[in-house]
């Protein structure tokens, strides 16, 4: 239309004059995000826990009653621990590491045992300073204070240096923990923030030039998108929503929504001739796979974990702006002669359906499907710690190194005895009942190093004027000052609680964490014991795993049932509708049936990838059924409808497939193997919801004559 028409048509003027407050609006949200936001992923020990949970209450209350410290572990792989050179170079090392800032202590061969040799069959020091299974290899444990606060990254940094600064190959070094293992992840995913979240970008606009060959349609594409990602952003900023471990990657998401709506605005500019047509035609369909969307990313907030209400927060808004974004600015690059687009002739996507090869594509992806869903019940979403991490690479090995030496993972299990007659555990009947769970514990071939009250008296005993005192007293001592009230770390001051740390082996397990933990907390029962209180990273890594699997399961069922009432609205036939939730049920079902064959584990940072392939599959969807029933209008047969409409959309949703899953793909670059899991889903997902989308939904929709 010409602008001097604007007061004949007021979509015509809207869209004209809206283009001059979006382009300021984000023009000022991309300065914003550029030089005044800290995009850098927030990410804690319990970063996937709500403050109201009650996994992260119950080892808030264990550190409570026990107060320590966080811990790190390094590892040091020599000949001889016992050398006076290897002695020399701990002690170094010790005293280093106690001058840093937020170390409280560092315990090691020479800070701890009354004597380096001593270490040697000690209760306490042989378990926590030696491995039994390789003798050359020493530990040093080095416990943070905590005042800097738990998002103040700067002690683990300082510590990585000075480890690098003393490592040799004489004195090989490691480092973990969970401070440490924290630190890597949120690294990885600032890192893969900014790297690959660009680098998709510069895909997406490869692509998209060769789709369109439009310079307009190019620039105003992606000056959308990424306005649209600076704007959520911006306003994520305002409601103080922070980037966490499933939001790091909202500027993807944000962009593939708005390139969605893009995509079809130019479709149909394309074939019905101008901005506004295009407008009228495709607002309809964006609202309701829009609404679709919104409605899916509002539910995570029933959830309890607290990343997935943020991602619920974070994906409800970008869908909004999203939709905004491309209704008031992009409509502006479609106008005049909408950047040099001309009607397709024919779309050969379109046209080798219609000629035959609908039903054996059909065929073929049933067959997928059928096969997908044997790895359903495969599905890992208690991964291993290493899986986090890339083999090889140099966290990995450490990690592995401290988990061979002791395991990796910390569980903390307080106990008390409920045949005790005053409760306390002092008493000669209740410590052979503690000593009795000590054996059991480390006979459980899931169990590496545990440490508990018993291993502590046993390692008191050792000292000659020990055994002079009674069992009371020894406490009090130990309760002191003067040995660091080393006793609060296993035995509360009224004797009537009592803590278990065990470091849990990821290496070789197989079960899952909440069968290993259920199975210890049998062994409590069976010493007459009672496991009040457990937790520690392994058990929360337990509870996020079944958070994640239930999330999944919950989440999906109820966007499918979601989806089959606003496809009705939408197709206004039962059939239709019925043929779009199938469709685009076993988008999910390849994505997540192929990682369960492969064995690929869907963590809590990948899990948010079906929920991205099944937005971008609505939409398409959506989009086809309304073309089919504008086809309707012209008293078309229903068979031609659909062939009329699928050769109108079939090269765009065709495009979008191909956009999409190239700028998904740069992700398998990462060497965050959580990441290039999320890219890889993501693909797969998008391929999937293009191929139901042309193929098996309007097979299954259409009447049969």
């Amino acid at each position: 239309m010409n602008p001097a028409d604007d007061t004949r048509d007021p979509l015509a003027k809207l869209l004209r004059w809206a283009f001059w407050p979006f382009l300021a609006l984000l023009l000022a949200a991309g300065y914003v995000v550029l030089f005044r936001l800290d995009l850098t992923p927030r990410v804690e020990s319990d970063f996937f826990f709500a403050s109201d949970d009650p996994a992260l209450q119950a080892s808030n209350e264990i550190a409570r009653l026990f107060p320590s410290g966080e811990q790190l572990f390094i590892t040091a792989r020599v000949s001889d621990p016992l050398a006076p050179e290897t002695l020399e170079r701990i002690e170094q090392l010790s005293a280093a590491l106690e001058t840093l800032p937020g170390v409280a202590t560092v315990q090691s061969l020479t800070r701890g045992p009354l004597s380096p040799r001593l270490a040697v069959g000690s209760p306490l020091w042989g378990r926590l300073l030696l491995t039994p299974g390789d003798p050359r290899v020493t530990h040093l444990v080095v416990t943070l204070d905590g005042r800097a606060g738990r998002d103040d990254r700067r002690p683990i940094a300082r510590l990585e240096a000075l480890v690098a600064a003393h490592d040799a190959p004489s004195f090989a070094l490691a480092m973990s923990g969970v401070p440490y293992v924290v630190e890597q992840i949120r690294r990885a995913l600032a890192r893969d923030l900014r790297t690959f979240s660009l680098a998709s970008l510069v895909v997406f606009g490869l692509v998209i030039a060769l789709v369109y060959r439009s310079p307009r349609i190019v620039a105003g594409t992606l000056l959308s998108c990424l306005g649209a990602c600076a704007l959520t952003l911006v306003l994520l900023a305002a409601i103080g929503t922070p980037i966490g471990v499933l939001t790091a990657n909202i500027v993807t998401i944000v962009f593939v929504l708005t390139l969605s709506h893009a995509v079809f605005l130019t479709a149909n500019r394309r074939a019905l001739g101008s901005a506004e047509e295009a407008v009228r035609a495709t607002f309809g369909p964006s609202f309701w796979a829009m609404t679709t969307t919104l409605c899916g990313f509002l539910s995570l907030l029933l959830a309890s974990a607290r990343p997935l209400r943020e991602l619920a927060a974070s994906g409800a808004a970008g869908t909004v702006v999203a939709m905004v974004v491309a209704y008031g600015f992009y409509p502006r690059f479609l106008t005049g002669d909408g950047g040099g687009l001309a009607p397709h002739k024919d779309d050969a996507v379109g046209r080798l359906l219609a000629g035959g090869a609908e039903r054996p594509a059909a065929l073929a992806l049933g067959l997928t499907v059928a096969v997908a869903a044997l790895g359903l019940p495969r599905i890992d979403t208690d991964p291993s710690l290493f899986d986090f991490f890339a083999p090889g690479g140099e966290i990995r090995r450490g990690i592995e190194v401290i988990d061979a030496s002791g395991g990796s993972s910390p569980l903390l299990i307080v106990v008390r005895d409920p045949a005790s007659p005053d409760g306390k555990l002092d008493g000669d009947d209740s410590i052979a009942r503690l000593t009795a769970l000590q054996a059991a514990f480390e006979a459980d071939p899931a169990t590496g190093v545990c440490l508990s009250l018993p291993v502590l008296l046993a390692e008191a005993r050792r000292v000659p004027l020990a055994v002079m005192m009674t069992r009371d007293q020894l406490l009090r001592v130990l309760d002191s000052e003067r040995f660091g009230r080393v006793a609060r770390s296993f035995v509360t001051a009224d004797r009537q609680r009592a803590l278990f740390v065990l470091r849990m082996r990821e290496a070789g397990r197989r079960e899952p964490r909440r069968a290993i933990i259920a199975r210890l907390q049998a062994a409590v029962a069976a010493q007459g014991l009672e496991a009040e209180l457990v937790g520690g990273i392994f058990d929360l890594q337990a509870r996020l795993g079944g958070l994640v699997g239930r999330s999944l399961a919950a989440g999906l069922a109820g966007l499918l049932v979601l989806f089959l009432f606003i496809a009705a609205l939408v197709a206004r036939r039962l059939r239709v509708a019925a043929a779009m939730v199938v469709a685009l049920a076993a988008v999910p079902v390849i994505q997540l049936g192929t990682f369960g064959l492969f064995g690929l584990p869907v963590d809590f940072i990948s899990s948010p990838a079906a929920n991205v392939a099944i937005a971008l599959g609505i939409d398409g969807m959506i989009h086809l059924v309304s073309a089919v029933r504008r086809e309707r209008r012209s008293a078309l047969a229903e068979g031609e409808a659909w062939r009329r409409a699928r050769l109108a959309l079939g090269r765009p949703i065709a495009g979008a497939m191909l956009i999409l899953a190239s700028g998904f793909g740069i992700f398998a670059l990462s060497s965050f193997p959580p990441t290039q899991r999320f890219g890889l889903a993501v693909a797969l997902g998008t391929v999937t919801a293009a191929a139901m989308t042309l193929v098996v939904m309007p097979l299954l929709a259409r009447t049969r004559r």
